[in-house]
């Protein structure tokens, strides 16, 4: 059996159709259509069918879809265990955040190129829910995430980067003076509360009795500081601001106590085979990040 096609038959259940496991496989959609019948022969059943535009999995596709994940999963590990080196071979499928993707991994990925330019790393942007989830389903080696608001699992080792604690962000030209009455008075763009500084930013509200005039509500750190430097609100956000020139059209003001805070690190399993290579990943990232007194 071609491990190929299985990943094909993978592809077109997560999107639906033959032409959106296509587009991520680059290939034509007779080449996938193609791949499915032969899997279909070699297995001896239908896999998928045509239900309206899309295309869903028939009773035998759901029946092998978690068992094609494990195959393709253990042809990966087998793949890395066949490592001559003292690291196993990649690639690292690593997770990141968008704001991890833009403001923490590009150094990192640098000394990775110069300390292991053999070993090549697939990334995958997506919210901290998304990742943690893909990590433990052994979908992604690692994820550069924000921590849960809850203790990770002993199958999963963490390390933390930087810790950033909730600020109050206005407008350039805005003054404060009584950050708290400011919250109270301005228009307040939110920061989604499903995400975990959205939701810690909820609850600083909350203990200091705010209910702040929303004006919108989105996940985005950086699209709600461009908002802000528009004059349309403003926000409480983690201090996201890394290796850069601080935006100059935003302002940034020291909330009150109790300062609450995120932390943004890398997780991994344990027991996953490439754990060594996110374990080097790490190696790599401490030292731009050195912790904090």
């Amino acid at each position: 059996m071609d491990t190929r096609f299985l990943q094909s038959f993978i592809y077109v259940v997560e999107t639906g159709s033959i032409a959106g496991a296509a587009r991520r496989l680059d290939l034509t959609p007779a080449s996938v259509a193609q791949r499915i019948k032969a899997l279909e022969a070699d297995v001896g059943s239908q896999l998928i069918v045509r239900a309206g535009r899309t295309v869903k999995p028939t009773l035998a596709g759901n029946r092998i879809l978690q068992r094609a994940h494990t195959v393709l999963s253990e042809v990966r590990d087998l793949r890395s265990a066949a490592s001559e080196t003292n690291l196993p071979a990649g690639p690292l499928r690593l997770g990141a955040t968008p704001t991890g993707l833009t403001h923490i991994l590009p150094g990192v990925l640098k000394q990775w190129v110069q300390a292991h330019p053999h070993i090549e790393i697939y990334i995958e942007p997506a919210p901290t829910t998304v990742l943690y989830r893909r990590v433990l389903d052994g979908q992604l080696d690692a994820a550069v995430m924000v921590h849960p608001l809850f203790d990770l699992p002993k199958s999963c080792a963490w390390h933390g980067l930087r810790n950033e604690p909730l600020t109050l962000v206005t407008p350039a030209d805005m003054r404060v003076r009584d950050p708290i009455k400011t919250l109270a008075a301005e228009p307040f763009i939110r920061y989604d509360r499903q995400v975990v500084g959205g939701k810690l930013a909820d609850d600083y509200l909350r203990h200091h009795g705010v209910r702040p005039r929303v004006r919108f509500e989105l996940d985005g750190i950086e699209s709600i500081g461009r908002l802000v430097a528009e004059g349309l609100g403003i926000s409480i956000l983690p201090d996201w601001n890394v290796g850069g020139p601080p935006d100059m059209a935003i302002k940034r003001w020291t909330l009150p106590a109790p300062r609450l805070e995120r932390q943004v690190g890398i997780v991994w399993t344990r027991a996953n085979v490439r754990a060594q290579l996110a374990q080097a990943l790490v190696n790599l990232a401490a030292p731009l990040f050195p912790a904090r007194p």
